[in-house]
């Protein structure tokens, strides 16, 4: 059985992602094989006091990478869109980075 630690792997933060804060969207590196369900189920349980009202899903395909004369790929993930309800709690780890 999967824990909610094991569902959301980390925080996305880029410049896109700290705009959205203000529509109380959150982003979040997922597991591959984590569904919409888990996912909102996961942000509930970690951050008390928080409602998901939506959960948008994309799967970041792998992009080829050149270091050096060596040629690779990075790693194929997946990352989790989370919008909370208007009355839900803000999660307040976002709330230090604006």
């Amino acid at each position: 059985m999967k824990t909610s630690y094991d569902i959301i792997i980390r925080p996305i933060i880029t410049e896109d992602s700290m705009e959205r804060i203000a529509e109380k969207k959150y982003t979040f590196e997922v597991a591959k094989n984590a569904t919409k369900a888990e996912i909102a189920k996961a942000v509930e349980e970690l951050f008390n006091g928080t409602k998901v009202a939506s959960v948008n899903t994309i799967n970041m395909k792998k992009k080829p990478k050149r270091y050096g004369v060596h040629f690779g790929y990075t790693s194929e993930w997946k990352k989790a869109i989370v919008t909370l309800t208007a009355d839900s709690k803000t999660i307040e780890f976002f709330e230090g980075m604006m």
